[in-house]
């Protein structure tokens, strides 16, 4: 590889509500100087902070430097919506439903294993329920249509011998405080976080174990003899193995250039509340992976209800003001429409969030250049996905052989997408459609 010049960061519109309610108990540090370490990991998010664990489990002592572009949950790792998920979820289709048998199971397997990869943090960690909750999640149906998608889902499972359960429009009622729902399907295997808080208390536990430096963006990556050295605008990292958690932000330093879709999905979230609106804290999916996902969360303060919906198609990697206010309307519309008493209740945040996919629904993974390992391409559940792929990244480079290697790794690369022009008009064409069908789910 040439010495490649990364280009400027995207902007990350709005500020994320996640990110706004969690505290910062450590001080930021921005890398000043030049430095040698035995491991290079770009990236401070779900995969930059997996990668770092799992170096400190298989070679303990070893000096591990972990540079982000930005603060800790400012991001994309900040700004998603918490589902830690193990059944299949593939937002880039038009339904949950499980494919083929053999495949699905497989991939569950690797989900777990991921979730009880977080799950052994958040407890060395001291994570508390509000932060790590592994509780299940709902797919809420508020259509005829939302019913149909439940119904073929839990068909699915059960043909395959997951637990699952039924919900009644009474039952969703008392769960969420509303009748809007005519029903749910309940998995009991995914985990709820808050993400910025997850984010910032996973680099609080990892402590001495890594150097973490923030506000420090890699500018160049090349050779340097047999090692590695990546350039940030007050100094540089010397290593001879690299980890690239960046996501979408892979192909600006030099891989997957036109096999990877930049979707944006848009969220807000309320002021403190002390209204019932059901229990303290729950969480739904749309039974339509186009409609509105929503959750409510309880701390002193109060309680805030989070909505995410509507998606935009941009390669630019970049979403606007203007845009995010758009959203932020048709959150007051769903909002409202389920919860008429609390109408007009303000939005404190609103913002938008980056999301990488690819055609064929396959990660950006791999030994890209000598001893330069990627752990990108979410396709949507990025917090279990990028979980795993950062694990994955560091069993690769270690050599270490294992049986989630041997399944994870099996995947075809990323395919090719059409032309750009083709490929954009084609995606937005798409969500439009997808988010029309939606109707009432959104």
């Amino acid at each position: 590889m040439n010495t490649l010049k990364v280009r400027k960061l995207p902007v990350d519109t709005g500020r994320s509500g996640w990110e706004a309610i969690a505290p910062r108990t450590f001080p930021v540090r921005a890398l000043d100087g030049d430095i040698t370490a035995d491991w290079l990991i770009i990236g401070a998010g779900f995969a930059g902070l997996a990668a770092a664990r799992r170096v400190t489990q298989l070679h303990p002592g070893a000096r591990i430097a972990v540079v982000d572009a930005r603060e800790l949950a400012l991001g994309p790792a900040g700004r998603n919506s918490g589902y830690m998920i193990d059944v299949p979820h593939n937002v880039s289709t038009g339904g949950y439903a499980v494919g083929d048998a053999n495949d699905s199971i497989r991939e569950m397997a690797l989900n777990r294993f991921a979730i009880d990869f977080a799950k052994q943090a958040a407890a060395e960690y001291e994570m508390p329920v509000e932060t790590f909750d592994p509780c299940g999640k709902i797919n809420a149906a508020a259509t005829a249509n939302g019913e149909k998608h439940n119904a073929d889902f839990s068909g699915a499972l059960a043909g395959i011998g997951e637990p699952y359960r039924l919900l009644d429009a009474a039952e969703m009622r008392e769960i969420t405080g509303t009748d809007y729902y005519c029903s749910g399907v309940l998995t009991p295997g995914a985990v709820l976080i808050e993400p910025a808080d997850y984010i910032r208390r996973f680099a609080q536990g990892l402590g001495s174990k890594i150097a973490l430096y923030e506000n420090s963006p890699v500018t160049e990556l090349a050779r340097a003899g047999k090692d590695w050295k990546a350039r940030t605008p007050k100094g540089s990292v010397t290593a001879p193995k690299v980890i690239l958690g960046v996501n979408g932000l892979i192909q600006s330093f030099g891989h997957f250039k036109g096999r990877l879709m930049h979707v944006f999905t848009y969220a807000s979230m309320t002021a403190p509340f002390h209204h019932k609106a059901g229990r303290d804290r729950w969480a739904l999916l749309p039974a339509d992976p186009m409609g509105a996902t929503i959750r409510k969360i309880t701390h002193a303060e109060g309680s805030r209800i989070v909505i995410r919906s509507r998606f935009t198609y941009n390669p630019d990697l970049e979403t606007t003001e203007g845009t995010v206010r758009r959203m932020a309307k048709t959150h007051r519309a769903s909002f409202d429409a389920r919860y008429p008493d609390l109408r007009g209740l303000p939005f404190d945040y609103s913002w938008g969030g980056r999301l990488c996919l690819s055609w064929n629904h396959s990660p950006a993974f791999g030994e890209v250049e000598e001893n330069v390992y990627s752990a990108c391409c979410e396709n949507g559940l990025g917090t279990v996905k990028s979980t795993l792929a950062g694990i994955m990244a560091v069993d690769l480079a270690s050599g270490r052989q294992s049986e989630q290697l041997d399944i994870y790794r099996n995947h075809v690369p990323p395919s090719r997408l059409p032309p750009a022009p083709i490929a954009t008009i084609g995606a937005r064409i798409v969500i439009r459609l997808q988010e029309i069908r939606a109707g009432r789910e959104g």
